[in-house]
């Protein structure tokens, strides 16, 4: 039995025990069961910090700091270079997040047609989607989300229609602004105006507009028009952020907990790699011996007034040492063969940190098939919850913007059937979790369909392919090679035994064929 720690009384625990022992006992049993919670008192040993300020106090101390530091590390550091790398290329991927129009007629069924005019219109806008038509929709989607997860946040501007100066470079007019979050200051305030960090907000804190710079700031034209900010509606606006708290306004980088780690890894590596090349470059020297066997000869090499000079060469033999001396050699003791230990721990930190995959981020592929694939499954879920958020807050509304767009000017206009609170209904597809084995995942997947527990569609996308795109490949492959008489195996294996051409099969034997 664990041995409670004696509570000491004060003077009013002993005057309230002496009017009312009943009310000291239970002001004693609630003074102990305060004290079980240790974490909460500092002490010599434990420091005890808090953060009880209000999320956008904590924002204004500390996040454009962070993303200046993590934008340093993306620079100089390898491994936050790959790290930044590998959450962007699981969340968006090559070909970015996939777009299903799935617009549905007042009959509840989806309006095809209607369907393949958006689509068709879509792939042609993801050819310059956005105001300079430098960047492709994916590659779009790849900066934005990098932008997000290094600084903490993106904005990016709706420019629908005619602008100033402004080529749209598609059937649809609807281009996209990309900003950095460096537009928007973060010390731009107006209590007057309920003004905070360069957002406006109403009495239940919904931003109705942002305050953004009319030129980056520090850039080659800021001196010219330095502080001059220009106020943006907020229905314009795109706002993608993470956020730790509820309540909070701006963006903190997903680097914020592990900027001190990654500093420190970069540092320890960079001694090490200092120290293995001093230890490579072989430095001896010759160790002299008691003063009573040292003599100082004039013009004789090895003596104080003649320094010497050796070269070493394999199974040489050095005789012209002078009594008392001897050969030592510096020893580094480097390379530390404990770096990669302590590495891959730092990295595994790192990893937890970050939400991102310890063996891709450490490029260590080292495990066995079922530890490989248990990490892949696990890590997983927080690149899918990164996928939802990056769908949730950028891809979905900048989707039913085009859609708006498109119908408005008259490109791909709604028709009547189609039910208007539809009209931007979409599945988004993200990426798919890679196959480690695809011999065993196939096997799998084909046992799964073949016993009508999944659909050949879910198939395909867990290979990262759009099922209508593939079904139009083979459609197009078979008639093609139809017209030039070519038949392979999988021919016969699509077709069903209804389609088969029944064969004649013999009557058993009677008895007067016996």
């Amino acid at each position: 039995m664990e041995s409670q720690k004696k509570v000491r009384l004060n003077g009013l625990d002993r005057l309230i025990a002496f009017l009312s022992p009943a009310a000291g006992v239970r002001r004693m049993a609630a003074r102990r069961v305060l004290g079980q919670y240790e974490a909460a008192k500092p002490s010599r040993l434990r420091k005890g910090l808090r953060a009880g300020r209000a999320p956008d106090v904590d924002v204004q101390q500390g996040a454009v700091a962070l993303r200046e530091q993590a934008r340093h590390l993306e620079q100089n550091h390898d491994i936050a270079r790959g790290a930044l790398r590998t959450l962007v290329n699981n969340v968006v991927g090559p070909s970015g997040i996939g777009i299903e129009p799935q617009p549905r007629g007042r009959d509840g069924k989806i309006h095809e047609a209607y369907a393949k005019a958006l689509r068709d219109a879509y792939r042609d806008w993801a050819k310059a989607p956005e105001v300079t038509q430098q960047h492709h929709w994916a590659k779009t989607q790849r900066l934005v989300a990098k932008t997000w997860l290094r600084d903490g946040e993106c904005l990016s501007q709706h420019l629908i229609g005619n602008a100033t100066g402004l080529v749209h470079g598609t059937r649809v007019p609807y281009s996209v602004e990309l900003i950095e979050p460096d537009f928007i200051p973060m010390e731009y305030h107006d209590a007057a105006a309920n003004i905070w960090q360069g957002i406006q907000r109403n009495a239940w804190g919904r931003p109705t507009a942002y305050y953004a710079y009319k030129e980056f700031p520090g850039s080659d034209t800021w001196a010219r028009k330095q502080f001059e900010v220009k106020r943006v509606p907020a229905e314009r606006i795109v706002h993608l952020k993470s956020v730790d708290r509820i309540g909070q306004m701006r963006g903190v980088s997903e680097f914020a907990s592990v900027i001190t780690r990654l500093e420190d890894i970069k540092d320890y590596e960079e001694s090490e790699r200092i120290a293995a090349k001093v230890a490579a470059s072989l430095t001896a020297y010759i160790k002299k011996g008691s003063p009573d066997d040292f003599q100082v000869t004039e013009g004789v090499a090895g003596t104080a007034s003649a320094p010497r000079e050796m070269s070493f060469a394999p199974g040489m033999i050095i005789d012209t040492l002078v009594a008392g001396e001897e050969i030592g050699l510096i020893d580094s003791n480097r390379p530390n063969p404990n770096l990669v230990t302590f590495r891959g721990g730092q990295l595994r930190a790192v990893a937890a940190g970050l939400g991102a995959s310890y063996s891709s981020l450490a490029r260590d592929y080292s495990g066995t098939y079922s530890a490989q694939r248990q990490e892949l499954v696990e890590q997983w879920i927080n690149y899918a919850v990164l996928t939802d958020e990056f769908v949730g807050q950028y891809v979905q509304p900048i989707w039913s913007t085009f859609v708006q767009a498109a119908h408005l000017s008259g490109v791909v206009p709604m028709p009547a059937d189609v039910d208007p609170d539809s009209m931007d209904d979409a599945l988004f597809i993200g990426q798919s979790m890679p196959w480690i084995d695809p011999l065993k995942e196939a096997m799998a997947w084909l046992q799964l369909v073949q016993g009508g527990f999944a659909s050949e569609v879910e198939v395909m996308r867990k290979r990262g392919v759009n099922p209508r795109d593939q079904l139009d490949q083979i459609d197009t492959w078979r008639k093609d090679a139809g017209s030039r008489g070519l038949v392979f195996s999988s021919d016969f294996k699509n077709h069903s035994k209804a389609a088969q051409p029944e064969r004649e099969v013999d009557p058993p034997p009677g008895p007067a064929d016996e």
